[in-house]
């Protein structure tokens, strides 16, 4: 681990697997019977820039909603929350969402967690500025293998901030792990404010994730441009498609990348062999019912609390103690 003090206020810690934990992971991904790849590695700096465009298309209704309820809603959060602490972020991102928690909330420490670390260390900067009094620890780790923090001051009350409806991305045992590793990591009286998505009409979810300008098309075949960057591959996107669908018995998005004839692939000098058709599964975004999340969250130590909807019902925030 490599920690720097970059600013009075500011630090950052580098945890970040090292690249041949990103192509021994590839490589495992593809060499299995169903083709398949983790979101996690969709964000290089294009990935970051591509999906904070996704995150303003008319189509793509989740971050909109969900800013709405953290600014109609922030003092009720804080109320809930209360002030102080640490507050943690995961997929902290560009840090758009907690800005409408910051002031509220006055925590004693925030720290951002991301994986794409230059994303990290400029949004991370950028709040340093416009937040002189925050005590910033940024943290670039891979928190979907383990959840383990760098540095967690002592005696402070801790709050994670999972915003995104990142959850859904993790299969629903996965997804219990990873509130478990959240809620040891937050006890003895901590919580969690996690955003998520929930169920609605397929047309509207369709719509979300297949976009009229093609932008999320260009997220997901930038996939494999990074493994070509990364894992000495030789993909050629014009030969695969973006292909994104509701599996309505799975509650879930899938998204694809589609072969678009019979081909062989090269990466890291092994060579994988497409058929016409075949695709790589890309990501998951699971869909929850209120009781649904609420029943997993139990499974996994935390108790309900209060919950933010907005009027339309498409998203949800919600507070949950250990």
């Amino acid at each position: 681990m490599r920690t720097e003090l970059l600013e009075p206020r500011l630090c950052f810690s580098d945890l970040k697997p090292p690249q041949a934990d990103f192509r021994s992971e590839v490589i495992e991904g593809l060499r299995r019977p169903r083709k398949t790849l983790s979101p996690k590695f969709f964000y290089d700096p294009e990935g970051c820039r591509l999906f904070e465009a996704i995150c303003d298309l008319p189509e793509y209704y989740l971050t909109r909603t969900e800013i709405a309820i953290l600014t109609e809603h922030a003092d009720s959060i804080a109320q809930t929350l209360g002030r102080g602490g640490t507050l943690i972020e995961l997929g902290s991102g560009n840090s758009r969402k907690v800005r409408l928690l910051l002031e509220a909330l006055k925590p004693d420490v925030y720290m951002p967690v991301d994986i794409a670390g230059q994303h990290l260390l400029a949004a991370s900067r950028e709040l340093a500025v416009d937040h002189p009094w925050l005590n910033i620890h940024a943290a670039c780790l891979d928190y979907s293998r383990h959840f383990e923090l760098p540095f967690l001051p002592e005696g402070q009350r801790k709050t994670v901030f999972f915003p995104g409806s990142s959850i859904g991305n993790f299969e629903p045992a996965e997804a219990e792990i990873l509130l478990r590793g959240i809620a040891r990591c937050v006890q003895p009286d901590g919580g969690l404010l996690i955003g998520f998505d929930l169920k609605k009409d397929a047309a509207v979810l369709q719509a979300a994730y297949n976009d009229s300008a093609g932008v999320t098309a260009q997220f997901n075949l930038n996939l494999l441009r990074c493994i070509n960057a990364g894992a000495a591959a030789n993909f050629d996107l014009g030969r695969f498609r973006h292909h994104a669908f509701f599996n309505e018995p799975k509650g879930r998005i899938e998204m694809h990348l589609r072969s678009e004839s019979h081909q062989r692939v090269v990466v890291a000098g092994e060579t994988f062999e497409f058929l016409d058709g075949e695709s790589i599964h890309t990501e998951n975004s699971y869909k929850y019912g209120i009781e649904e999340f609420r029943t997993l969250a139990r499974h996994a130590g935390f108790e309900p609390g209060r919950c933010w909807r907005d009027r339309n019902g498409l998203f949800c925030v919600h507070y949950f103690g250990v």
